[in-house]
């Protein structure tokens, strides 16, 4: 918990730092790797850092730890430091790496404030940064053991042993372990990161979600991101455009703390687009334990022909026997035409939700649950990529 007197500090000065805060993050990262290049090897995606998006989520998230401490003094905001922590890990994020960060951030907290940046303001929020920082070393020191890993070996070869077109611009690729070691345990909803070698020597990383597995076999579904108001996605479009069976690609240990729940309550799952993609991971680990649980499907998408995975969950929802299954279309050929709208949808009583998809779409829809009286605690989402919904959900 923050001292008293940071506490006091942080109030007052939270206004102003908040103020500045895509200021001080934009510094922080463009001196950062300048002088730390190799940070951007393979841990930093450089496409996140042109549109802005890893800026705007780290000041998301220090703003949003602060306010949380504020707020609620005595209790760590588990749920922010959580889904870091994931994505840390299934990038090998080492704890020698977050003094860099320390330093070259608090170098711009400086600059940016200038004189405001008193020896008090300072230190009050280098109290807030250490108390972060300790969080997510400590959750993942535990992710790094609970995997049999130390953060510098989260990274292995698998080979691709099989492409699969989903859509013109979507590829399922099965891999197999290109050593002699066990293919890692994984939880229904989780992630691995991909590391690609680019064109100009440099390594980008990008998450995607585990869609099916066999022995020790794994599945990860690649959907080409095109070029539009960001920039086009690097790792997606080299997998996607030149990943072919016998190709070795590295592969991080699997990550994520959106998964599918024990118990026997009804759930609701909730995606649009390539979003679909841990949903059906989920339905694979249901008809595998051959769940009766009430389990409802929503996806929404521009048309059959982009949707992925379309009818693996037809078959998926029809294996099991209290699933049910609604799709939305820009255009015709689904149950419904248009956005996805919740007011004539029978949501089950008691039901948790699991929503993945772009950011407007999960707003949108998570609002329409909240106005039909499910609980905002029932209601989980994924983020592909950073996430700038920190704190705000």
């Amino acid at each position: 918990m923050l001292s008293a007197e940071s506490a006091a500090t942080v109030r007052s000065t939270l206004p102003v730092i908040a103020e500045h805060l895509d200021t001080i993050t934009a510094h922080f990262y463009d001196t950062m790797l300048g002088e730390h290049p190799e940070l951007l090897d393979g841990l930093f995606n450089r496409g996140n850092q042109a549109s802005g998006e890893q800026r705007r989520a780290l000041a998301g998230s220090v703003a949003g730890f602060a306010e949380a401490m504020l707020e609620n003094p005595d209790e760590r905001p588990d749920t922010l430091l959580s889904r870091i922590a994931h994505k840390h890990v299934s990038l090998g994020v080492t704890e020698d790496q977050y003094v860099i960060v320390h330093k070259y951030l608090f170098g711009a907290i400086a600059d940016t404030l200038g004189d405001a940046a008193t020896p008090e303001v300072v230190a009050a929020w280098d109290e807030v940064y250490w108390l972060m920082a300790g969080s997510l070393i400590a959750m993942e020191a535990r992710l790094y053991a609970e995997s049999g890993l130390t953060g510098r070996d989260v990274w292995r070869p698998w080979k691709v042993a099989e492409r699969t077109e989903q859509t013109p611009d979507t590829v399922s690729l099965t891999l197999e372990p290109g050593d002699e070691d066990q293919a890692p345990d994984f939880q229904a909803g989780q992630y691995v990161s991909v590391q690609m070698r680019m064109p100009d020597g440099v390594h980008q990383a990008r998450q995607y979600s585990l869609t099916g597995w066999d022995g020790k076999r794994r599945r990860i579904t690649v959907k080409r991101l095109r070029a539009g108001e960001n920039p086009a996605g690097e790792v997606s479009t080299l997998l996607h455009d030149s990943a072919l069976p016998g190709d070795t690609i590295m592969v991080s240990a699997p990550a994520g703390d959106v998964t599918l729940p024990e118990g026997d309550h009804p759930l609701v799952l909730v995606s649009a687009g390539i979003g679909c993609t841990p949903m059906v991971a989920m339905l694979h680990r249901l008809v595998e334990t051959e769940s009766e649980r009430q389990v409802l499907v929503l996806h929404a998408d521009h048309g059959p022909e982009e949707h992925a995975h379309r009818d693996e969950t037809t078959v998926l929802v029809d294996s099991l026997p209290e699933a049910s299954l609604q799709i939305w279309y820009e255009s015709k050929g689904g149950d419904h035409e248009g956005q996805m709208d919740l007011s004539e949808v029978n949501i089950p009583e008691g039901a948790e939700v699991y929503m993945c998809g772009p950011l407007p779409f999960m707003r949108e829809v998570r609002g329409q649950f909240l106005r039909r009286g499910v609980p905002a605690r029932f209601i989980h989402y994924e983020v592909f990529g950073p996430d700038l919904w920190l704190g705000a959900a």
